[in-house]
């Protein structure tokens, strides 16, 4: 049976990832994202008819896919939130700080509306049959594979086939596979970066910051830290929870994260700037510990490294502009031999590719020929009998 597929966010953009699948009547997102550096309706999904979603599926707590939370129930929608028990205990967090102050105050976190499922779970949702895996980008992230037990669509959210900590779970077979293309066709491994960001650290030892997610991305980081290293004192407990969550991590990676985090210095506001590399939450500037660190770094001249994506107009941006901060990216998204893997794993399936612009996703393309380079969001398409249509 045909699914109907609403590109709600994230698709020919980088931000606001968002999609709703419908399935006789019956409609569910997954994710609800707002777009770092936009305003106005660009900041939000662009998604029509809330109130009558029946479900919200929340992949990670990362902004740009639970940041628009606040603005659903704000929009009217009174139906089910589904997300793991990190993804519960990260995202008011997240909320508090790209959400819209007046939202927040009027529609705060609905902590007694969240229905939790671990990773690997299957779910009955708005009848469909949602698999779920673990996303190998965060403690308790998740991809969704939605069925209508003729037809099944894959939506990755954000996923790395290769972490050097996490655990990514197999992609099923089916029949669209909607692809993390964060990084296009960047062909740079992590094992490649990660020695790239240690060299680096090594060139700057007599002290540096290095602005990071508080989830995910610190723990890439400090399985590739060559040295002593600080830690911005309020991230401790929520970096030891997520060593200490035995199943998303590689077997052979928890014990060397666990003595590496012990052994971290707390830093914490103001102290003198370590004489060490300093980890801080977020990794744009744009809020959390960096938001403060990063001017106090910048008027010290200390050496600042960036990581991950800078949406104009933030912080880390603009230091990285004026050529005051060296950007080397720590992959936690897949890089080009990472999607085509997940592809043919899917069966070569036709893919569209979200958190990507155009020109990186025609590079894409190269490599995987079944991508549909022209989806954007706002578009609808229809998914079954063995093809892929656009729908009005």
């Amino acid at each position: 049976m045909t699914l109907s597929i609403e590109l709600a966010g994230g698709f020919g953009e980088k931000g606001r990832t968002s999609i709703v699948i419908g399935h006789g009547g019956r409609r569910v997102m997954l994710d609800a994202g707002i777009k770092v550096g936009a305003s106005g309706k660009e900041y939000y999904p662009q998604v029509d008819s809330v109130a009558d979603l029946e479900a919200v599926l929340v992949s990670h707590a990362h902004e740009d896919h639970v940041g628009a939370l606040n603005w659903l129930l704000s929009k009217g929608f009174s139906g089910r939130i589904l997300m793991t028990a990190e993804t519960r205990d990260e995202a008011p967090a997240t909320l508090e700080a790209y959400a819209e102050s007046e939202l927040l105050r009027a529609f705060p976190f609905p902590a007694d509306r969240i229905e939790l499922f671990r990773p690997g779970d299957s779910l009955e949702v708005a009848g469909l049959s949602i698999g779920t895996g673990r996303s190998g980008h965060v403690v308790g992230g998740v991809w969704f594979a939605a069925s209508s037990g003729e037809t099944r669509v894959v939506y990755c959210a954000d996923v790395v086939p290769d972490s050097a900590v996490f655990v990514m779970d197999p992609i099923p077979a089916c029949d669209l596979v909607m692809l993390d293309a964060s990084y296009g066709a960047d062909p740079v491994s992590g094992t490649d970066r990660a020695r790239q960001i240690a060299a680096w650290i090594e060139a700057h030892n007599g002290g540096c910051l290095l602005p990071t997610p508080l989830s995910g991305r610190s723990l890439e980081l400090i399985a590739a830290m060559p040295g002593r290293f600080a830690i911005h004192a309020s991230m401790r407990a929520s970096l030891q929870a997520q060593i200490e969550a035995d199943a998303a991590l590689r077997p052979s990676i928890a014990d060397v994260l666990r003595k590496r985090l012990a052994q971290a210095l707390d830093w914490s506001d103001g102290q003198p700037l370590p004489d060490c590399p300093l980890l801080a939450d977020d990794g744009m500037g744009r809020a959390g510990p960096s938001s403060r660190l990063i001017p106090l770094a910048d008027a010290a001249n200390c050496p600042i490294l960036l990581s991950g994506h800078l949406p104009a107009g933030t912080p880390g941006e603009i230091l990285h502009a004026k050529g005051r901060a060296d950007w080397i990216r720590m992959p936690t998204h897949p890089t080009v031999s990472g999607n085509v893997a997940i592809w043919e794993q899917a069966g070569r399936p036709p893919v569209l590719g979200h958190s990507c612009g155009p020109a990186e996703l025609s590079r894409l393309a190269s490599r995987i020929p079944a991508l549909q380079v022209e989806s954007r969001t706002g578009d609808r398409l229809a998914v079954g009998n063995g093809e892929i249509r656009c729908a009005s």
